[in-house]
Formats: C-alpha cells, structure tokens, sequence
C-alpha cells in the first residue's frame, strides 16, 4: 500500500512538470503584505493587466498566509495589480519569461481614499473560482460586527449565528453543527488540535479574538485534507506579531480583562534576508468576584466561571516567503456551581509549522508538528467523581501545486494520543479506559476548470491502528457559475472518526466533557445485523446555490443530508460487569459503550449585506436530528436535545458621527424549543440501605420520578435580544481607546435551559446582564 502511495505521487509530480516544461508561458508568484506593520493580506486579489490597462484572466486570490502563484500566464510584458478596499491600487510593470517563475513581494498602503464600486473584492472572485459549499470564512472585523459580551468580539459569540449552528446554553451549553455533536467536531489552532475551545459560561471561547487572521468554518462536505472527525472543521490561523514596532492592547470590563503585546525580534526590512517577530495574549475572567456585586439578581451566590488563556507564537520569515512559527498555548476553566462540588479543566499544546516555498518550482510546502493536552476533572457532591485526560501528537505534511487555474494537492498525517477516563453511573457502575492509539492518514485533491465548471475530487486513505480498522473515503465537490450572479455547488464524502465522547447525546445538560478513544466493548449486533468496525462513520451530500440580489446583497441556500450510519454513545444504562457469570444478560445492560444510528438533515438560508457603515446578516435554519438506537432487540427512535426544528439570527451594525466614531449592533436569535422527557409520575422509591434487616413494609421511601418516552416534550421557544454601542477615540494613527457599552438579553426573556424533574425545577438561561468595557490601542 505504501508504495502505491509513493509510485502515484511520483507519477503525478512527474505529469506536472512534463507539462510545464512543453509550455511556452511563465508564472509569477509572491506574497502580499500590509507595508505598515508586515501583516500577510489574506484573500485579495491579485491580477494581471496588459500595458494599456486591459484586464486579463490571469488572476488568483491570496491564500491565508498572502501567497499568490498565477500560472501559465503568456510570456510578455504585464501590470502585476493589487486593488483592495482600504489600501492603495499597486501596479508593477512585470515581464513574464518562458518556463521562468518571477518572485514579486507586493507591499500596500493604506489609503484615506475609498475605492469605488469597480472594485471587485476578492470575496466575490472566489465565489467564482472556489467551491466552498458549507464553509463559512470569519475574519476579526466581521467579529466585531457581533455585539460584544464587555470589551471584546469573541469567536463563540460569531459562530452562534454560522448557519446550521445550535448553541444550547449560556451556563455549559455547546455549539452543535449540522446534527453533529461537539466530539465529532474538529478545531484546530494553526494546526494544533484544540480539544475543548469553549469555556464553561457559553459566551466565551479560549481564543483571542485579536490574535486570529482568519477561521474556516464547514459545516459539511469537508474535501480530504481533513479527516478524523464525521461532522464539521473549525480551522483557525493566527497572525504574526507586528514586524515593525512594538504594539499592543489592553482591556477591561465587568466580565474579565486582556493585555496583548507584540513587536519585532527582527525587525523587518524590504530588502532584508530575513525577519522575526512575537506576539503573546493573555486574558482571564473574575466575575465569579464581580456577579456578586452587579449580578446577584442572576444568582445570589454568584456566577462560578473562572478561566485564563494564554497564547504566545514567534515567527522567523524569510526574504523568498518561506516562514516558521513556533506557538503555545495554556487554556484553564473552572466552575464552582451549587449542584457541583468542583469542576476545573486544563488544556495545553505547543508547535511549530512551516511554509516553503522552493526556488524555481510550483510547489508549495506546508508542515505542521504539534502537541496538544486536556485533563478534566469532576468532584461530585455524592461522591461519583470523574476525570479524563488525553494527551498526543500531530503531525501533517502537504505538497500544492499550481497548475494554470486548476491546483493539485496531496499530503500524509498522522497522530497519536492517548485517553485516561474513570466513570461511574447512576448506579455505581464503573467504566474505565487507558488506550494507546495511532492514526496514519494520506489524501489527495485536485481542482479542475472547465469553463464554467468547477470540480474537485478528493481522496482520504485513514488507518486507525489501534482498532486494525481502515477508512477509504472518497469525496467530491463541485460548483457551475450559470451567470455571473448565479451559481449552483454540490458535494459529498464519506467520513470516520475514532474519539469519542465521555458523555451521552442523550444528556440534557452536561459540565464534564471527556474523551475516549473507540472502544472494543461494544455491542456485536444491531438490529440483527453484524456490526463489522468499532469507528464512528457518516456519509455527507449538500446541495446549494449562490445568488447576488444587488452588487450588494449575496444569497447562499444549501440543503443537507448527513447519513450518520454508526455513532458510539456511553452507556449510561449499563447494570453489569461483561464477564462469563453475566453472559446471559443482554449486550446493552453490559457493555460499556452502545451504537445508535441517525440522520441530521435540513436547510440552511443566509442573505449577507455589506456596503459602507452598513452591515446586515440574516440566517434561517431549518434542521431536523434524529436517532435510533437498538436496546436488546427494542428498536428505540428518538430526537437528541439538540434537535432545533427552526432557528433564526437577525445581525445588524450601524457605523455613524462625525469621523465614523459610533457604532451601534444587534443581535436577535429566534429558535423552537429542544426536546425534553416528560414527567409521567410519581412511585415511592425505597431505599433499604440495610436489605438483611429491613422491612419493605414499613420503611419509608423517598418519592422517585417516572419518566414519560425519551424526548417527546418540547420546551418553549427561546429567543433573545443583545445589543452593543461602541465609541472610539483617536488621539494618534496608533493610538486610540474604545467604550463598549452591552446588554445581553435586553428583554429580560426568561428562556428555559432545562427541566430537572428529579428536583422538580426550572432551570433558566441568564437573564439581563448589561456590561461596560473599555480597550486601548497602542
């Protein structure tokens, strides 16, 4: 199998420059940088003209890192052109040679002037040339266009209003995408796995806004770079420190605080062989401390959410574009709750990655090492305490090539890590793991233009080893411009993962979030059919179409499908060991994790406007989630609590005053209530602590609850109203401080979180919560 893999990748390397060299054209290739601080400018576009300023169709977008390759570009003579809003319209005069690939950095200024409408953005030139079917980019300024929890945009905040996302709390709720649950969703930190990216009170993620450049977000239909997960692909890169001049930030307000600091090692010159520079973030919570003066209305004891993150990355670039990152990460959360002892959590990791880009070839080179660990501990008041740790490596080799307008690319990953997990039930049953596992990976991808026709096969070859089990998983995207305002996209794919998570889909409200690696001990049958793998394994196809309304108003409609046909739960109803004296008990009352099937389907609606001070989001989405799971032959249908049948966000931001120094958001989420169990009645449950002397007949019980069909409630529907004013003050072009006034839940809604018919009570969302924050620049 290796050599397969060997021979086609040197057949397809060999293919690409057989080509080329019978060519009788050129390529010109670069990076693009803000000229102030040395910043990469991502995703703008980059073109040729001839000499008397006609356009050509020799154009690309940069990439995440600024790169641009144009390719089988016609040898002659050219304007290499950068327009790009807020900066000045670069042209250098260019000469493109035969078989010759010109290296051209390109630096811009920042321009005072506003470029008029016959710019196109580089959004809607990847419209045309990308397939992106299900991803949604995010950038720091569309960040803060969402209103801010104290002084600052946070990336949690932004994804609850990504289409097809159900968020289900603010006091431990998770984000599910598409029907997927947060285990089956991957986030990665410049190609570190990320393990829990959101803290205990909803509102907040463990990443700085301010560090990030750019995150990619699918919610399906992901093409073969990345695998392991069935679900979706949170990828978030950070920026490099300012190359220039020391800078930084600083801010405070009634939920926490955050210092950043960045500056050069090296400081970068244009005609320098190279540069290196730094940048750290740190920002932490108190308002454990300060919810006991402002909000004891919201709980008397205070809001028990502490947590600190700290991120620091150092990046060496050379004169050619070739670049190394170091970067560390440290993120802590702990929770003191009235129904909860002790919660406390820690994730760590460390990396480098790499870009090269190799003289006089088409290639470029990406690769990434890394480590990343996350331990979890839960002291209950009962004494059934829990903990979970995992801890490994990744690492990702990838090979890109431009070829004209179509790009070939291939890689090999692997990974290992190993899970420590104690549980015990309700029962006192106890569950435990301690597993070594490796993954070995290798894809490859190819974009091809034809016309109007764009396509994008893929290919995953996934080895999980310590299961001896394999995952082929063939994927495919496509998209046909119709018009130039009308086009249609498609994909689908086959996909496996192997973690799994320490809590059931069937919890309504759950703290501790751990990690398994697939298990042996699962049950051998399903519903009288062999069950042949131990992985997890969903089959995807999204279809959709993109419009633009006006120069303005873009449409994007995709309906989905996701075929989950095998998932790994816990087993919470487990009431025996799985040895020989227990044989006769069925599988689902022994083993110690339990499979169940399902479908997550539905469609998602998004009109997006952006023009000048205005900006105006809307998204509907209409998703259904459903499972089936089969208890001893008892085949039980039922719909996870996170099965949202419609879901509304309304996002609007309003820049006015003189100097543009106001800036009023808003934010209203509209969603039908999540299933729940019902309450069917009471029995006297008797406890007998001393069964040999105890007489049934005369010992008290305590009252127990009987519990209706799983699921088949629906609480109210919840909706909530955030606002956010914003005032900026300039003193100096570097120097300048913002007030952020917020209300969360404007209305006071009283939303419902949960029902917990055990206690019989009502467990509420927060209620309204105004914060004052306060940052400055320098």
């Amino acid at each position: 199998m290796k050599n397969n893999y060997i021979n086609l990748i040197n057949i397809s390397i060999f293919l690409i420059f057989s080509i080329s060299s019978f060519s009788q054209t050129g390529s010109v290739r670069g990076f693009v940088y803000d000229k102030k601080n040395g910043e990469p400018i991502i995703f703008t576009n980059v073109f040729l003209q001839t000499l008397d300023k006609k356009n050509t169709n020799h154009g690309v977008p940069t990439n995440v890192d600024g790169f641009y390759h144009i390719s089988k570009v016609p040898v002659g003579d050219y304007f290499l052109t950068v327009k790009y809003l807020g900066y000045e319209t670069i042209e250098k005069k260019i000469n493109i040679k035969k078989n010759t690939i010109l290296k051209m950095e390109l630096f811009l200024n920042k321009s005072s002037i506003k470029l008029k409408e016959f710019v196109i953005s580089a959004e809607k030139q990847e419209m045309k040339t990308k397939i992106r079917t299900s991803v949604i980019k995010i950038s720091p300024k569309q960040m803060e266009k969402i209103p801010s929890i104290g002084a600052e945009p946070d990336l949690a905040q932004y994804l609850q209003v990504v289409p097809g996302v159900v968020f289900t709390g603010d006091q431990g709720g998770q984000l599910y995408i598409r029907g997927g649950s947060p285990i089956q969703n991957k986030i990665l930190l410049d190609g570190m796995i990320v393990y829990n990216p959101f803290h205990s009170i909803g509102f907040f993620s463990v990443f700085d806004a301010d560090i990030i450049r750019n995150t990619d977000v699918y919610t399906g239909g992901f093409s073969a770079e990345y695998g392991g997960r069935i679900s979706s692909i949170m990828d978030v890169t950070t920026r490099d420190g300012n190359k220039k001049r020391f800078a930084g930030k600083i801010s405070m307000s009634t939920f926490g605080s955050k210092i950043l600091l960045e500056g050069p090692i090296k400081k970068y010159k244009e005609n320098s062989q190279s540069s290196s520079s730094y940048l750290f973030s740190l920002k932490t919570s108190y308002l454990e401390e300060t919810s006991k003066k402002l909000y004891t209305y919201a709980n008397e004891d205070g809001l028990p959410f502490n947590y600190t993150d700290f991120y620091g990355k150092v990046s060496i670039n050379n004169r050619n574009g070739s670049k190394l990152n170091f970067f560390t990460y440290n993120f802590t959360d702990e929770v003191n709750y009235n129904l909860i002892s002790n919660l406390n959590w820690n994730s760590l990791g460390f990396g480098s990655s790499l870009i090269m880009v190799p003289e006089n070839s088409s290639a470029l080179i990406k690769a990434n090492f890394s480590y990343s660990k996350y331990g979890i501990l839960l002291e209950e008041e009962n004494g059934r305490d829990r903990s979970s740790d995992i801890n490994g490596y990744n690492f990702n080799l990838q090979f890109i090539y431009f070829i004209g307008k179509d790009e070939l690319s291939y890689g090999i990953e692997t990974l290992g890590f190993k899970t420590i997990f104690d549980f015990q039930n309700s029962v006192g049953m106890k569950i435990t793991q301690e597993e070594n596992t490796t993954e070995l990976a290798a894809y490859v991808k190819y974009k091809k233009t034809l016309g109007k026709l764009l396509i994008e096969p893929s290919f995953r070859f996934h080895y999980y080893a310590s299961l001896s089990n394999y995952s082929p998983e063939p994927r495919f995207g496509l998209k046909y411009n119709i018009t130039d305002r009308l086009r249609v996209k498609l994909s689908a794919g086959f996909y496996s993962q192997n973690l799994i998570a320490s809590n059931s889909d069937r919890d309504v409200v759950n703290l501790f979030y751990g990690f398994l690696s697939g298990p042996e001990n699962i049950q051998e049958e399903f519903d009288g059919e062999e069950i042949t793998h131990k992985l997890q394994k969903s089959r995807h196809l999204i279809f959709g179409f993109e419009y633009d309304l006006t120069k303005k108003i873009d449409v994007n409609v995709e309906a989905y499908y996701k075929q989950n046909t095998q998932v790994t739960n816990i087993n919470k109803n487990k009431l025996y060991e799985d040895n020989y004296e227990n044989s006769h008990y069925p599988d689902h009352l022994k083993n110690d994790f339990i499979v169940e099937k399902g479908d997550a389907y539905g469609v998602d609606f998004l009109l997006k406007y952006d023009h000048n001070e205005v900006y105006f989001w809307m998204v509907y989405s209409l998703g259904f989630v459903e499972r089936t799971v089969d208890l001893g032959g008892n085949i039980l249908k039922y719909e996870p609590h996170f099965d949202r049948r419609h879901n509304i966000n309304l996002v609007s931001s309003y820049v006015f005053g003189e100097g543009l120094k106001w800036e009023f958001s808003a934010r209203w989420n509209l969603g039908s209530g999540f299933p729940f169990t019902k309450r069917a009645g009471y029995y006297e449950k008797l406890t007998l602590n001393n069964a040999l002397v105890s007489d049934y007949t005369t010992a008290t019980g305590e009252i127990g609850t009987i519990y209706g069909e799983l699921n088949k409630g629906r609480l109210p529907y919840y909706h909530r109203l955030d606002i956010n004013l914003k005032r900026t003050f300039t003193f100096d072009e570097d120097f300048f401080m913002k007030v952020i006034l917020s209300v969360t839940n404007v209305y006071d809604r009283e939303n419902i979180f949960y029902i917990d018919a055990e206690n019989n009570k009502v467990v509420k969302q927060l209620p309204i919560m105004p914060s004052l924050g306060i940052s400055l620049n320098f």
